[in-house]
């Protein structure tokens, strides 16, 4: 696939897509830069805003494999990566996989489950492959996880550990709609008489791999490349940060921008794309100073004022 193509074919997808999700065009781009940048996303907010429904739609749509986890306290590894099971025919162990082996993994509600359960999604998202008794499973390519968790409810869940959230590339919210958005979720509820939305499938996992290897066509001036570090290294040195942005996060900046400007329909990067998603990338790498609860001071309200503080490359 060509890099030209790349834009014109995610503006359909996030246009079949937002046939289900009403007035969020911005989310739904954020999640397809994600998805084309090979990386996984974290959605914080509250219930009821679609999360699951943005994830089921991208998979339908994409024409790519769909599994939804409901993470509990009683979850265990094995319920997620599978396990082996004795054949009586064939009087053997064979492996019964778990519903990690999907494209798109839902995991709901990631952080009600226990550190043990979470940390066997750890292996699956860096290196896409799952340990079974030893026996080490590829998994299917590609392959995304997108989580969610509620921001309010905190009795009886586990937080994320920083390993983890580190393993993340996009930390997103959906945010409440509007009144006339929410007047027409209603209006589209009664004119289609049921509750499930038919979107056609507009493309597939091999087309979407084509389409990340196109992204890796994108061009990425080296002043571009020091302002990405120059925003990283400026979170590690911050007066409120205990631990800043790792290169981990450097190197998630720079895929998601070159993601943005394929669907801009550019083939290089400008500051504006670094600009865009940086808090989106970097914020949920930071461990704050405690004493920042007591003056509302956000982990985005840092990058923010970071960016605001490099200075902007002139890029030719």
């Amino acid at each position: 696939m060509q890099l030209r193509e790349v834009g014109e074919k995610a503006d359909g997808i996030i246009g079949e897509v937002s046939k289900a999700i009403v007035g969020k065009d911005g989310v739904l781009r954020r999640v397809m830069i994600g998805i084309l940048a090979g990386g996984h996303i974290l959605f914080e907010d509250y219930p009821g805003l679609a999360k699951t429904l943005i994830a089921r739609c991208f998979a339908q749509v994409l024409g790519i494999e769909f599994r939804r986890i409901q993470f509990t306290p009683d979850l265990l590894p094995s319920d997620i990566t599978g396990s082996h099971i004795f054949d009586r025919e064939r009087s053997e162990f064979v492996l019964s996989p778990g519903p990690l082996f999907a494209n798109i993994v839902l995991s709901d509600e990631i952080n009600r489950a226990t550190p043990k359960t979470q940390s066997a999604l750890l292996e699956a998202m860096q290196e896409g492959q799952v340990s079974i008794a030893g026996d080490t499973q590829k998994l299917p390519q590609p392959f995304v996880v997108i989580a969610t968790q509620n921001p309010i409810e905190y009795e009886g869940t586990f937080p994320l550990p920083e390993a983890q959230l580190d393993r993340f590339m996009l930390r997103l919210g959906v945010g409440y709609p509007t009144a006339d958005e929410e007047v027409e979720i209603l209006q589209r509820r009664l004119d289609r008489k049921q509750d499930d939305v038919d979107l056609a499938t507009l493309s597939s996992g091999e087309e979407l791999l084509a389409m990340r290897n196109a992204v890796e066509n994108v061009l990425v001036d080296p002043d571009i490349e020091r302002y990405i570090v120059s925003i990283s290294a400026n979170t590690r040195s911050h007066q409120s940060v205990l631990v800043g942005v790792s290169p981990r996060g450097s190197l998630a900046l720079i895929k998601v921008a070159r993601a943005k400007a394929a669907l801009d329909g550019r083939d290089f990067v400008i500051p504006d794309d670094v600009k865009e998603l940086a808090c989106d990338a970097l914020s949920h790498r930071l461990i704050l100073s405690p004493e920042l609860w007591s003056k509302r001071v956000t982990d985005r309200d840092i990058i923010a004022s970071v960016v605001k503080g490099v200075a902007v490359p002139k890029v030719s």
